[in-house]
């Protein structure tokens, strides 16, 4: 007695058969929330007649920035020094090249989860000499739930617009065929919320001791899209 071969199984019709019709639509959902940090930029400055005093002087003022924003313990999450330059200028008259001055830079990143101490540390940093203050910019956590919320009422809005679809056919749903995130199938331009965080710039010119700043948050956008497909139970047309 011979065994026949195992029977390949049915090959799924692309676009649905008569006693499975399908059903493709898309969910999006656009939720607004509130950030979950704020980072600022700082700048400082110093110039010296010559590079050993203009090197001298940017480290002591480096130092005093990253003292103060260090004060702010817990409230400061990420604190990290960028690009760092001592520059020459020279004479604009006379022969040869020579050094008029030395201009120092260094640039620093805060990132904080406190805004309350935001305003206050931002103010305390404009009011130091030889330093600018840029941002905030405003944003959400990779692991918001926000994310989440998004992702699942877009599935909602998915499944509930395919569902209205088979009730205007007189049908229901029978399964899910596929469920899908738009930048799975065709990547699209990613949405930051960051993106529309604009930024404010402060330079250090305020006489006195200067009254904190009353920064109020700029509310996030966070987008999800999906593409679903459905089998429905055949209509009676």
């Amino acid at each position: 007695m011979t065994t026949s071969p195992e029977a390949a199984p049915p090959t799924a019709a692309p676009y649905g058969t008569p006693d499975a019709p399908r059903i493709a639509v898309h969910g999006e959902a656009h939720l607004e929330c509130d950030p979950d940090l704020a980072r600022i930029d700082v700048t400082v400055l110093a110039r010296g007649k010559d590079r050993r005093t203009a090197l001298d002087d940017l480290t002591r003022r480096n130092t005093t920035v990253l003292d103060l924003i260090k004060t702010y313990g817990q409230a400061v999450e990420r604190l990290e020094t960028g690009a760092l330059s001592l520059t020459p200028e020279l004479k604009e008259k006379g022969r040869g090249e020579r050094i008029h001055a030395y201009h120092g830079r260094v640039h620093i990143t805060a990132e904080l989860t406190d805004f309350t101490a935001l305003g206050e540390l931002t103010t305390r940093l404009a009011d130091l000499d030889l330093t600018r203050v840029d941002g905030p910019w405003w944003s959400l956590r990779p692991d918001s739930p926000a994310h989440k919320q998004a992702r699942q009422q877009a599935v909602h809005e998915a499944v509930q617009r395919a569902k209205e679809y088979a009730e205007a056919l007189g049908t229901t749903l029978a399964a899910l065929v596929e469920l899908a995130d738009i930048d799975a199938e065709a990547p699209q331009p990613l949405h930051h919320a960051a993106a529309g965080s604009r930024m404010r710039s402060m330079a250090a010119a305020v006489e006195d001791t200067a009254a904190p700043l009353d920064l109020e948050p700029q509310r996030q956008s966070v987008y999800a899209q999906v593409n679903a497909r459905f089998t429905m139970r055949p209509p009676r047309l």
